[in-house]
């Protein structure tokens, strides 16, 4: 269906004035492209602070990439899977929302996808990652410059999100938790993809991997030293002792990580990377880090465009990526999306033959004009 959420194990909507839980149902589910709609949620109050602040690390892929498909416009379709995996509990979830502009009641413009798709990694709880999957893209939905400035737009929704969850966390105490999120966004031809934490996007360009994020971990030399200068520190790989990822969304509850001023070791500021598809680019891979702790990013992109190439269903190719990294015992809950960007399968790859030189070395040649010399006699 157009929009979906998935993951989780226990179904409906949290009570007790806990964040939504859209649509989940058991730790297996499978949700792919098509018709349908997102469920309507109630609108969060604005946070004027952040409505205009410049946020986020924005870097475009390639400045300036000039191709002869200029005419190209993608054609999205999507699935997704989670696993609770060997956890005694489900904290992932994820949404695919193919057409993100009818489902939140916004028009369209210009020709091509519009669409988004988050995957969300909760810790301690399941809450934050709920309320995270449920919020964030409405808050997008919501700003008056979007898509027009996408990119401040998108970081500016991860810190509405953020603030908006401490101030749930502020009237529940329960709902105390943390997650980590990625979200993309296809408008047109461009790709957005805003990251926090330690899920990964990966685009398949004619077969080869390019990593549309950067994991957050503590011990990684920008965040060590972003952490550093914010008062925190690394302990055996931890951001304070505490967390194996340096930016996430939540976290309230942990005393020296925030504070409401969105400043700490632990930020929930997203980096921000865009890139202008073409005809070249196959599929895009969105997992939480149980996949990547099993899977490199070039391994998931082979592995993704062979069952493509067998089948053509996105969802089920993302069963299968995750049964997969069961198979090499990720110890982790899994959630996985694939977003194709044409209706046919990735093509098979012809690999140019290359030119071999023949060279000879000059005792051969001496030799040889000895040979032709013997005839000539």
């Amino acid at each position: 269906m157009a929009g979906n959420f998935g993951g989780g194990e226990d179904g409906g909507s949290s009570g007790d004035g806990k964040p939504p839980n859209p649509l989940s149902g058991g730790g297996r589910l499978s949700f792919g492209g098509g018709n349908g709609s997102s469920p309507r949620l109630p609108t969060l109050a604005r946070h004027a602070s952040l409505t205009k602040k410049k946020v986020g690390v924005s870097f475009d892929l390639e400045d300036s990439r000039e191709c002869c498909d200029s005419e190209y416009i993608p054609v999205v379709r999507s699935g997704g899977w989670s696993d609770i995996g060997f956890r005694q509990s489900m904290e992932d979830t994820f949404v695919c929302c193919d057409d993100f502009m009818h489902d939140y009641g916004l028009k369209k413009l210009g020709p091509g996808p519009n669409a988004f798709y988050g995957v969300f990694d909760g810790h301690g709880g399941r809450h934050a990652a709920d309320f995270a999957c449920s919020n964030l893209p409405r808050f997008i939905s919501e700003d008056v410059d979007f898509p027009e400035e996408i990119e401040r737009v998108v970081a500016s929704a991860f810190l509405q999100t953020d603030t908006a969850f401490a101030d749930a966390c502020s009237a529940d105490s329960a709902l105390a938790s943390g997650t980590t999120a990625l979200a993309a966004l296809i408008i047109g031809r461009s790709l957005v993809v805003a990251n926090a934490g330690d899920c990964r996007a990966v685009l398949c360009r004619r077969g080869k991997a390019i990593e549309m994020s950067r994991d957050h971990k503590p011990a990684c030399s920008v965040e060590k030293k972003r952490i550093e200068a914010s008062g925190g520190y690394i302990y055996d790989g931890y951001l304070n002792g505490l967390l194996n990822v340096a930016r996430a969304i939540g976290d309230w509850h942990m005393e020296g990580l925030k504070d409401r001023n969105g400043m700490g070791p632990l930020s929930a500021v997203p980096e921000v990377m865009q890139v202008r598809l073409t005809n070249e680019d196959e599929f895009l891979i969105i997992g939480c880090d149980g996949v990547w702790d099993v899977f490199r990013s070039q391994n998931a992109v082979d592995f993704a465009r062979r069952k493509l190439q067998e089948h053509n269903d996105p969802a089920i190719c993302c069963k299968e990526l995750v049964d997969e990294a069961l198979k090499r015992k990720t110890g982790d809950n899994l959630s996985v999306i694939v977003v194709c960007f044409s209706s046919s399968p990735p093509p098979a790859l012809s690999v140019p033959r290359a030119r071999v030189q023949r060279s000879i070395s000059a005792e051969g040649l001496k030799e040889l004009q000895g040979f032709l010399d013997s005839l000539a006699n």
